[in-house]
């Protein structure tokens, strides 16, 4: 068959493609830049690339006649703008349009699970958007998930967060409410499940793994399986604003994420319907045993995907390749040139292990406190961390950074500043050859906002030496 993915290189879409393609599958992903898809380790042959915006009806008209069946993987966690609702059902509508050209037989939509009758309003833009697209002419089959578990998901890093790093939590009330998590590798079987089968077409299904629990319960269960011991204290007092705050200081969200899922979290999400199984008899995990699962895969190194590296939540979108021209006039920047005597890719490799559990190689002290005043700035931190410990791909948030070109064949790294600042920032990275000998030229660029920004690049400029100079000479001397 000939599938259109849409969202193909988000956390739920990253993952489908290639199982799609093992089962011979030809995949026509829908991208809105080519910088955030890297096609080398598939079948290339088996997959074609569409770069189009949802939002832009004029650049779905690439898409081919040729279609079997789409995914609909498209949905934002971000509240960032006011009118996300909005765009949302803008870009269902378009999507709708669009597809009914093609010879397309059927729409596999992931939605949101929820058995109360008020919604917040992420999960009722979700249901707004099933709407949309079943009320077309093509028959739509709607999968609704609850909370999905799996390394890099955005619940699974929330409840890694904070019982990793808090021995006694202060809980609001919400965690006493009740869900039923799923397993990712669980929904990736119902969205192949349902493919092509006549039986599904113009129905809408709840899937939910075996157990039933409140959010403190998987609080407490993973604490279990870590060999850690924990306390869950309810205070009823916490506002869903102070909560939302609560779990942007200590976990990896960031605010607006956190705000979304806090919202949702007030709708209790609870299979009330079974016939999924009825149709495609299937045993989910437990939920004890999907935690493993995601935590075998973190230790592997070996997430596929990850919710922090989705560029709807970054200050860049959507057109963040724009950011890879560094302006030339109007930037203050600090330069540092090593030679490096040793082997280059040692040094290469270095960068591509920056960040994250690494750190930054000098005064790592200074970059925590950075972070810790970019989070009460309302900006990333360093909690995001990264999502791979030695890979790095163009799109991948790094800290309170976000990768813009990643090519560690000729050792060039160039990433752009999401923390709160009064102006734009770049930290870029080169390995260069001049004659026999090879440098390291580390540039760090600021495009001041008024004299604010002025004022902030020139009060911190000694230290900015120390750092910058600190950490260059680490990266050379340590791998030298």
């Amino acid at each position: 068959m000939r599938i259109l993915l849409t969202g193909a290189n988000g956390y739920i879409g990253a993952r489908l493609l290639p199982l799609l393609l093992e089962e011979g599958h030809h995949v026509i992903a829908l991208l809105r830049h080519p910088k955030r898809f890297d096609i080398s380790s598939l079948r290339e042959k088996q997959v074609t690339t569409i770069f189009a915006d949802l939002l832009d009806k004029g650049s779905l008209e690439k898409l081919p006649k040729q279609i079997d069946a789409a995914y609909y993987l498209v949905h934002s966690m971000s509240d960032s703008a006011k009118d996300f609702s909005e765009l949302e059902e803008e870009s269902a509508k378009n999507f709708i349009e669009a597809l009914e050209k093609t010879e397309a037989k059927q729409i596999v939509y992931l939605s949101g699970l929820s058995s109360d009758a008020s919604l917040s309003p992420h999960l009722s833009s979700r249901r707004k958007v099933e709407q949309i697209l079943s009320h077309g002419s093509i028959p739509c089959t709607t999968l609704r998930s609850g909370v999905i578990i799996g390394s890099g998901s955005a619940s699974f890093e929330i409840i890694r967060d904070l019982v990793e790093k808090l021995p006694l939590m202060i809980a609001p009330r919400w965690v006493r409410n009740r869900t039923q998590p799923i397993a990712v590798s669980d929904v990736l079987f119902y969205l192949k499940a349902v493919l092509n089968n006549p039986d599904t077409f113009r129905k809408a299904f709840e899937i939910g793994g075996p157990d039933v629990l409140t959010y403190r319960e998987m609080l407490l269960r993973y604490a279990s399986i870590r060999g850690l011991r924990r306390y869950v204290i309810n205070v009823p007092v916490l506002t869903p604003k102070l909560s939302s705050y609560w779990l942007y200081f200590v976990t990896s969200t960031n605010f607006s994420l956190a705000s979304s899922l806090v919202d949702s979290l007030r709708n209790e999400t609870i299979c009330s319907d079974f016939q999924i199984q009825k149709l495609i008899p299937h045993q989910c995990l437990k939920y004890e045993e999907a935690i493993s699962r995601a935590l075998e895969k973190i230790e592997q190194n070996a997430v596929v995907s990850s919710w922090r590296d989705a560029i709807v939540l970054s200050r860049l979108q959507p057109n963040f390749q724009e950011h890879i021209r560094i302006p030339a006039t109007g930037c203050l920047s600090n330069k540092q040139r090593i030679e490096i005597h040793g082997n280059p890719q040692a040094s290469i490799d270095a960068l591509w292990a920056i960040g994250g559990e690494t750190g930054w190689y000098y005064a790592n002290w200074a970059w925590k406190i950075r972070g810790f005043v970019d989070k009460l700035c309302g900006g990333a931190g360093l909690n995001r961390g990264r999502t791979n410990t030695d890979k790095i791909e163009t799109g991948d948030a790094i800290d309170f950074w976000r990768v813009l070109a990643a090519d560690k064949t000729n050792g060039r790294l160039l990433l752009y500043a999401e923390m709160k600042l009064p102006g734009e920032a770049w930290l870029e990275f080169r390995i260069c050859r001049d004659g026999p000998k090879t440098f390291l030229e580390q540039t760090a660029t600021f495009r001041p906002k008024g004299v604010l920004g002025r004022l902030y690049w020139y009060s911190l400029l000694p230290i900015h030496n120390l750092i910058f100079h600190g950490m260059a000479r680490a990266i050379v001397r340590g791998n030298s």
